[in-house]
């Protein structure tokens, strides 16, 4: 794959990068108005995308012990779900505890496909579930949950026989009702490292992702229990809090620095709390008052991973509205902007979908508070995009928000935004060789005889009439199709009788760099 970087010239190309932009002026922090063209409600580049979590089956499969079928089906519908509301990505969580949705070294197949941890399930989920993914051209971010091994008991032997857990008790500490591998020991961290490659080695996945849990929230009056390897691992720093950050920030380097080293285009990317520290606690926090932060509590230190470059993309869970007094949505958003300006990372923001109508908070009782959430995203250059929590709470469609997501603020297809400080190249022109009504529709012929080209897929532009209009007009995406030979066809159903139509097509790359298109047809 072209773009394949070692990390002294990576951090070159990026220094110039942003040296560049910087003088061009490329980002604003300023909320940025809408042009004549383009309502900003319908912006051309733009990560949609949804949590689809099956820690205790809140999402995906619906419940334990299912037949294959009923597995695969229920997935495919939740698929669906997440096209038709205009969504471009899934964020699948494959080892909710410790253990995997496929056939691992480095788990037991997980309980919450067959009611059994370490039953084979009789099919790969995690390969069915990324083919199922690609044929609806949505990115899949493979979600690992990297300490945790239980959720409810710290009983080691209630694990399966074959748990790595068992096998190095060592490693484990409990905490309140749970059990964790501990992060101050250097081959816990080696183990969940190598983990997460042995999926990046066999899986196309588009990213790996991981969430909010790294040193466990906090109980009160109850400490971690690893002073015994502070004393032993962290005698080169003064506190224990310290350390423990550097624990955290030691892995999430590692782990980018073996995705990268396997495959250059696999993006990592990590969902913290939505408050790094407070102001009261430091001058350049946020204007919050959260009962716990990532810095003093998760010893997250999000703000070292931004600076250092050790993550793609980030998505503070700011799952609070607009006005909340201890830690407002609006604050936080333009916080959260100020922290990635100019940085070669992407931001984007998690969705509280699981509150609205749902929360003893008036304000998640108005059916425009989630709206107004991302219309203010919308108006910020450097936000590039949304996950929501979760797909249960988006397909309930509380006070009507999934029809606003696929008629309204999603009605238009939207590509994932390119990374430029992993591939700024985009592949060669795609030819649109024919296209002719057949029955109701109108099809279209699409070749990409390019030897060597990394299409990943196709963008479909329709315009109305015999006058092609703006290709960077998100109204004028039909829809993208997935590459799936040299030559394909499309049929568009979506015609009128006796219209006339326009169409294009550019080729996109698995990192969204889009190319040029080759020519127009217009069907009349």
């Amino acid at each position: 794959m072209k773009g394949r970087l070692s990390m002294k010239v990576f951090k070159i190309a990026s220094a110039l990068l942003l040296g560049l932009l910087s003088l061009l002026g490329s980002f604003s922090i300023k909320p940025t108005p809408a042009s004549a063209e383009e309502n900003y409600n319908y912006v051309k580049h733009e990560l949609r995308a949804v949590w689809i979590a099956t820690v205790t089956n809140i999402d995906w499969p619906s419940k334990k012990g299912l037949p294959i079928d009923q597995q695969k089906q229920e997935f495919i519908k939740l698929l669906d779900d997440v096209k038709n509301m205009g969504m471009n990505a899934v964020v699948v969580q494959i080892k909710p505890t410790a253990d995997a949705f496929y056939p691992s070294k480095y788990g037991p197949w997980s309980e919450y496909l067959t009611g059994t941890q370490g039953m084979d399930p009789g099919y790969d989920p995690l390969a069915f579930m990324i083919e199922e993914a690609h044929k609806r051209n949505l990115e899949f971010h493979a979600w690992f949950n990297p300490y945790r091994i239980t959720m409810n008991h710290k009983d080691l032997t209630r694990l399966s026989a074959d748990h790595p857990a068992r096998q190095h008790p060592e490693w484990v500490e409990a905490y309140g009702n749970q059990l964790y591998y501990n992060p101050g020991i250097p081959e816990a961290r080696k183990f969940i490292i190598n983990g997460i490659i042995e999926v990046v080695k066999n899986y196309d996945i588009d990213a790996v992702h991981m969430d909010d849990y790294f040193y466990p929230y906090k109980i009160a009056g109850v400490e971690f229990p690893d002073q015994e390897e502070y004393e032993k691992y962290g005698q080169h720093f003064t506190n224990i809090g310290d350390w423990r950050r550097d624990n955290v920030n030691q892995l999430v380097r590692d782990i980018n620095l073996a995705i990268k080293n396997e495959k250059s285009y696999v993006k990592f990317g990590i969902s913290p709390f939505g408050v790094w520290r407070n102001i009261a606690n430091d001058p350049t926090g946020s204007d919050t008052t959260a009962g716990q932060t990532n810095y003093d509590d998760l010893y997250a230190d999000t703000r070292e991973w931004i600076q250092r470059g050790y993550i793609d993309y980030i998505t503070p869970q700011i799952y609070w509205n607009i006005g909340f007094e201890p830690a407002a949505y609006d604050i936080l958003a333009d916080w959260w902007v100020k922290e990635t300006i100019n940085r070669p990372i992407h931001l984007y923001i998690g969705q509280a979908a699981y509150k609205i109508n749902n929360n003893a908070v008036p304000a998640w009782s108005d059916p425009e508070e989630y709206v107004r959430q991302i219309n203010l995203n919308h108006k910020y250059d450097t936000i590039k995009g949304s996950m929501h929590f979760s797909l249960k709470d988006l397909n309930r469609n509380p006070l009507g928000i999934k029809d606003r997501l696929a008629n309204d603020l999603y009605r238009y297809p939207a590509l994932v935004p390119s990374m430029p400080w992993l591939d700024h190249t985009a592949p060669k022109k795609p030819k649109l060789r024919d296209a002719k009504r057949t029955g109701g529709g109108i099809e279209l012929t699409i070749e990409d005889h390019q030897l060597n080209s990394d299409t990943a897929y196709y963008v479909i532009y329709r315009f109305e009439g015999t006058k092609r209009g703006s290709i960077d007009n998100a109204a004028n995406i039909l829809t993208t199709v997935r590459k799936t030979g040299r030559t394909q066809t499309f049929i568009d159903d979506l015609v009128e009788p006796g219209q006339t139509y326009t169409y294009v097509v550019t080729a996109v790359d698995r990192l969204h760099n889009e190319s040029d298109f080759n020519r127009s047809i217009t069907i009349k």
